[in-house]
């Protein structure tokens, strides 16, 4: 079977593909950091919100994805390595993302309350 199709159905039985959505698995949860996987399947919009916490995302895997920008509506491409590292704080605009790769990406996110 091939690995884009057995995220797939990882997602499905356990519940967590919905329209829309993406499957995100907490790795770790203690009182000042959780720790959470997601996987962007190809196609498939994370939608756009607000960060609840300082963050702190750590490409698993290399990936090319469509970035709609939440104030001016202006979409970028971008393109991340695997082991890149970036920072969000508190408060911000998350926008939404596109996977624009013919394959899944992952990412971890650990949120600092």
């Amino acid at each position: 079977m091939q690995k884009s199709h057995w995220y797939l159905l990882a997602g499905l039985a356990l519940g967590s593909l919905l329209p829309g959505s993406l499957p995100v698995r907490i790795v770790l949860e203690k009182p000042r950091a959780q720790v959470t996987e997601t996987t962007y399947l190809p196609g498939v919009p994370r939608e756009r919100g607000v960060r609840h916490t300082d963050q702190i995302i750590v490409y698993l895997d290399d990936c090319t994805y469509e970035r709609k920008d939440p104030d001016t509506g202006a979409i970028t491409i971008r393109t991340r390595k695997a082991g890149e590292v970036l920072w969000h704080d508190k408060g911000e605009a998350a926008p939404q993302l596109i996977n624009k790769g013919n394959k899944p990406y992952r990412t971890l996110t650990i949120a600092l309350p």
